[in-house]
């Protein structure tokens, strides 16, 4: 399956002053797939080094962190030569080997010419315990597959095509045929396996079966979580999460039975593990970031699949809804935008919430580009109904354009400053 970060990868591997490349990202969303498929269709040879399967290879690094013992070493146990501008040199699992990590620094100062890629999940939890090679190390999100990365596994490229390019008007068929093909989307979601077993099966509810595996072993992850935070609170804000999508969050709705420290904590270890995104509350304005709430935030999931299963929506049910906006309350397709601005942006996510007495507004999502930043809501119902919208325009000058994103077809209201854009457009914001 083709995904957008073999571009990446081809950029990092024709760097002149090119670096060791950390791949992030949460488990099962291609890593090493896609660094295996870019070792071997782009190097003349490919070496792996799996140091979660091959646990005794971590005695290489307990020594001194010379980068050309351990690189001799490496040839020794693997039986390959890695020869300087031929060979991919992959260390899988990384975060098992905190030592192999601090080693990435000497291969950039010491054997700059070898191409090292390296990947892991839950690699925050070890970079937080080691001395880490800052400047020394690139950095790649990896995410699951969007949808335009979906519509390439299922061969409908003609429809891909179009929504990469700018937003615009589309004949009513090819409208129809996008919203259908979203909202099988939205029940098979963008994890590789669950689309692998969709392709093979074409059954949507063979997929629903994938997601309960995949979110067990997010769950058997959770002992690799202590002694960080408390397994029992760790299931149920897992749980609770995907119920709370597109509501400002407070940590005493996500348990009852745990402290508000211990509810935060599990909060931020399902940020670090990619399980999670955190949207920040912030006011319009350049950055973003600075002006960041410690108090108002929201967060989606990792995938929309997952995501609906955690919530135990009924999928026969809500697949019937004529209207993706119907879906779980809208919660669906708020979760979808933000998935896609998630990797359109390639930034943390933002959204704008007033509370005042009488006047209360807030904003779904805040995306910036061209030095503009654009307000975001996700919902049905005509200009009339976007008081948030028409309020955060007024203010903030900042502000040139909103943003509506529906099941509805492309329609811009100049005089408003209101552009109406298909969900299926969620991923063309771009910087």
């Amino acid at each position: 399956m083709e995904r957008i970060v073999e571009k990446k990868l081809n950029v990092w591997k024709s760097l002149e002053r090119r670096k060791p490349l950390l791949v992030r990202g949460a488990r099962q969303v291609g890593k090493t797939f896609s660094v295996r498929k870019f070792g071997k269709e782009l190097f003349e040879s490919f070496v792996e080094i799996d140091l979660e399967r091959n646990r005794n290879w971590h005695k290489i690094f307990d020594s001194d962190l010379n980068a050309q013992r351990i690189l001799a070493e490496l040839e020794v146990v693997t039986g390959q030569k890695i020869v300087p501008g031929e060979t991919l040199l992959f260390f899988d699992e990384i975060q098992s080997c905190p030592r192999a990590i601090m080693a990435l620094r000497y291969f950039f100062e010491e054997l700059p010419e070898i191409h090292v890629v390296a990947a892991g999940s839950l690699l925050e939890f070890a970079l937080e315990d080691i001395s880490f090679p800052v400047g020394r190390v690139q950095f790649l999100e990896m995410h699951p597959m969007n949808f335009v990365e979906y519509l390439w596994a299922i061969d409908k490229r003609k429809l891909s095509d179009i929504i990469c390019q700018k937003p615009g008007k589309v004949s009513e068929v090819v409208h129809n045929m996008l919203i259908e093909e979203l909202r099988n989307y939205f029940f098979i979601g963008g994890m590789p396996e669950t689309v692998k077993v969709y392709l093979k099966s074409k059954s949507i509810y063979e997929c629903f079966d994938v997601h309960k595996e995949l979110c067990e072993t997010f769950r058997q992850d959770f002992v690799k979580y202590a002694p960080r935070s408390n397994i029992g609170c760790l299931d149920a804000v897992f749980s609770s999460l995907a119920k709370n999508v597109g509501k400002q969050i407070k940590y005493s709705q996500l348990s009852r039975d745990f402290s508000h420290p211990t509810i935060k904590n599990a909060f931020d270890l399902f940020c670090k593990a990619r399980i999670i995104k955190k949207i920040s509350s912030t006011i319009p304005g350049f950055p973003l970031r600075a002006n960041v709430s410690q108090h108002k935030f929201k967060a989606i999931l990792v995938d929309i699949g997952l995501w609906q299963y955690l919530c135990g929506m009924r999928g026969d049910v809500e697949f019937q809804e004529k209207d993706l906006l119907s879906i779980y309350n809208g919660a669906m397709a708020e979760q979808f935008v933000g998935q896609e601005l998630m990797v359109a942006q390639q930034s943390e996510l933002y959204y704008w919430a007033r509370d005042s007495r009488g006047s209360s507004a807030e904003i779904d999502y805040l995306a910036v580009e061209d030095n503009a930043i654009f307000p975001i809501e996700v919902k049905s119902g005509s200009s009339g109904r976007m008081r948030s919208l028409h309020m955060i325009l007024e203010q903030y000058p900042q502000c040139q354009k909103g943003i509506v994103f529906s099941s509805a077809p492309y329609a811009e209201l100049p005089d408003q400053s209101l552009l109406f854009l298909p969900l299926y457009y969620a991923g063309s914001l771009q910087i």
